[in-house]
Formats: C-alpha cells, structure tokens, sequence
C-alpha cells in the first residue's frame, strides 16, 4: 500500500514550478491529515519526507508510564508495551514507535494520494501564475507546439503553454510547428480556473523590449523611450531622450549603418520604424513625428486638442504616408488630431487642369500627356520637348504647337 504513495511522489517530483521546500510542506501537511484522522492529534508525531527517493517516515512519542496509569493511548504508553519497542527503555523516558503505512488502510492511503495530487496540482497552478504575473511586459522564447485557426500554442523552456492570439500577431507572421517566436507577456488570466497566459506580438511593449535588448544605453538608462505608437507590420514611431548631452539617442538606437534597428525590423517583419528626437515643444516634436515630411508652418489648437500642419505639395503625400500611417501614428504620438493642408502658392492656384483644353487640343494628345503623368498646364510645360518626344507618341510640330496653346492661357 505505501508502494503506491512511493510512486507518486516519483510522479511529483517531475511536476514544473514547484521547489522542493514548497513540495515537501505539502507531503507532509497530507499526511499529518492522515493522522489526525486516526489518532485525534499529531502534536507528538514526527513525519519525514524524502522527495528525491519517495521514503516516507512517520514516528510517534509517547511518554512511557507505569502498568495501569495510561490515561492518554496516544500520548503515553505503558513500560511493559515500550519494551516491546526497545528492551532498554525506563519509565519517565520517551517511545519513538515507527508507525507502518499499513496500519492506516488502503482506502486511507488512497485518499491521501488523490488529496496529494489535487493539493500538488493547485499549487503548480498558482505557482506558474505567480511566475508569469511578474513577467508581464517581458520577452518570452518558446517554440511552436500546436496551431489553430485564431491562435498558437506555444511551449516554453519548462514546457509551460502559453498562448499567442491571431489578434496579437502581425499580419505578415506565419509559424508551422518547431519554429521559435519571441513575443511579450500581454496579460495572465484564469479560465477554468486554470492560469492563461497571453502573448503579444503587435503591442508597443514588444518593440521597447526589442530596444532595449539591442540597445544597451536603454538598458543602462542613458537613454529615455518616452513613448512608442505602432500600426504592426505596417509602421512604427519610437520618441526617445538622453540623459546625457553626449549621446545621441537617435544615433544610438539605428547604430551603425542602421546595424541595431535592422534585427529589430526583422523580427516586425519589415515594419517601418521612425525614431524620433524626443522634446517637450510640442511644435518641434510634431514636425519631427511627420518625418520624412517637411512641414512650413503648424498652428496648434490647445482647446480642441488640434493641429493644423501646412506643408508644400509635393510634401502632403509623405506627411500622410502610405494608407495615412504616417499621419495617424505622429497623432498618436503627441496627443493631438493632425490635419494637413497644402501651402498657398498663387502660382499653383492658377494652374488649369488639361482637360480644360478639350476643345482645342485633340482628347488623343491629351490622353498621350495625361499617360506620363502631365494632367496641368504647367506640367507640360515644365517638361522639355525632348522629353515629351521620348515619352510620348507625339511628334516635334505637335508638342511646339501644344505648349502655344498652354502658353496663352496664361498669358
């Protein structure tokens, strides 16, 4: 019957999370229940657990009286029973008696051992989610285990399940089974009253846990991450600050011919990823945060929490930035609503759209400009007619003729 508790603590022993102290204090608390069952109290009882081998020991003190002054079978025994246990015992002295597991019953010893598992159970559970409580924010390696339609499970170096979401992967990740993902502790739940552990793949933590372990002057607090704003896998805005005059934050987190962010834009599977000097004028920081844009003026809104940038023309496409990431993401990161505008520019306000000109230049010649991208008047003739020639059907006496009619438009 004992052989069966000798078995499980074998199986115990392989349970992750749990130290041998913690282990041993929950053997013996099951097995102090067991003799409290059976003999009413486990004051005088001394129990030894070995949890690399299974040995258990249970020994019981009784103080040994005289024939007939038993009052207490638990507590005392008689001189002529204590000989039995060891023929040099004397009145007054203490019995050790090694209690046999027998004696207790199977039936009791497999309670113990279902008491044993389910106590041992709880505790992994909460030990694993204490573990990972205090690991929210962190970076987390595992490797692929199983694959679901709106999620993966993933194993970590202890064989512990973690979860990583489809909502919290960027788009263009793609994992088969084995392959190793780095990814941050979102969140710690219970379901079921089992610990769940959320990965994240797209939230702003991952891509300043990411800085840090390429760049050692944030680890070494040289260097501030004010504030990260992400559109993942598309485009990400990173503000940091220095500490220290002689650091450049900016320079030290691309490195080298960009030899720190690269691995960083690696793993976001080529996200773009601005880095910006961190300042607290707001107008500088929204004019570094529309960057590669070069902005003209900016008239701020402080009571609408608004921002009216104005830029030149040919530098609205790049403040909006593909799919308007640009944009979106440098509000995010001041706090402020961004609204761009075009310049003012007389010269451009007069300029007259082609098809203005469809009753005296044929749609055919119109459609041959408008086909390398010339849909103004002045469009054309900014170009040479050496251009136009290579870059259209159109022959020399058509384009000369072409631009007349343009030029006394403006004339």
């Amino acid at each position: 019957m004992s052989l069966q508790l000798v078995e499980s603590f074998s199986e115990f022993k392989e349970f992750k999370n749990i130290d041998r102290a913690t282990m041993m204090r929950v053997l013996e608390d099951v097995f102090r229940t067991m003799i409290r069952r059976k003999y009413g109290s486990d004051d005088n009882f001394d129990v030894i657990v070995n949890t690399d081998n299974g040995d258990l020991e249970i020994y019981r003190n009784r103080e040994i009286v005289d024939m007939g002054e038993v009052e207490d079978p638990n507590k005392e025994i008689n001189i002529e029973d204590a000989k039995k246990l060891e023929e040099d015992y004397e009145i007054g002295e203490e019995a050790i008696e090694d209690i046999d597991m027998a004696s207790f019953g199977r039936r009791t010893i497999l309670t113990a051992r279902q008491t044993l598992l389910s106590k041992v159970l709880e505790l992994e559970k909460d030990e694993f989610y204490k573990k990972y409580k205090d690991r929210v924010g962190e970076i987390v390696t595992g490797e692929v285990y199983q694959i679901w339609k709106n999620e993966i499970m993933i194993l970590d170096d202890e064989g512990n399940e973690l979860i990583l979401p489809k909502r919290e992967m960027i788009p263009r990740d793609f994992f088969k089974k084995g392959d190793g993902v780095r990814a941050v502790v979102l969140r710690v739940e219970m379901y079921n009253s089992n610990p769940k552990i959320i990965l994240s793949r797209t939230a702003p933590e991952f891509l300043e846990r990411l800085f840090e372990l390429e760049v050692p002057e944030i680890l070494d607090g040289l260097i501030t991450v004010k504030k990260i704003v992400r559109e993942p896998g598309e485009r990400a805005k990173v503000a940091v600050e220095s500490y220290d005059d002689r650091v450049d934050p900016v320079g030290a987190c691309v490195g080298m011919k960009g030899s720190r962010i690269h691995g960083i834009v690696r793993e976001l599977k080529n996200e773009n990823i601005d880095v910006i000097n961190y300042t607290s004028n707001i107008q500088l920081l929204i004019q570094r945060s529309l960057s590669p844009a070069k902005v003209s003026s900016i008239v701020i809104n402080d009571e609408e929490g608004k921002a009216d940038v104005f830029l030149p023309s040919d530098q609205v496409s790049l403040a909006i930035g593909k799919g308007g990431h640009n944009i979106k993401l440098a509000g995010k990161l001041v706090g402020y609503n961004i609204d761009v505008y075009r310049e003012s520019n007389e010269e451009e306000d007069m300029d007259v759209d082609l098809d203005e000109f469809a009753d005296e230049i044929d749609t055919w010649i119109l459609d041959e400009l408008k086909g390398i991208g010339l849909d103004t008047a002045k469009s054309v003739l900014d170009m040479s007619n050496a251009d136009l020639i290579s870059r259209t059907e159109l022959e020399q006496e058509t384009i000369e003729e072409i631009k007349k009619i343009l030029e006394a438009e403006f004339e």
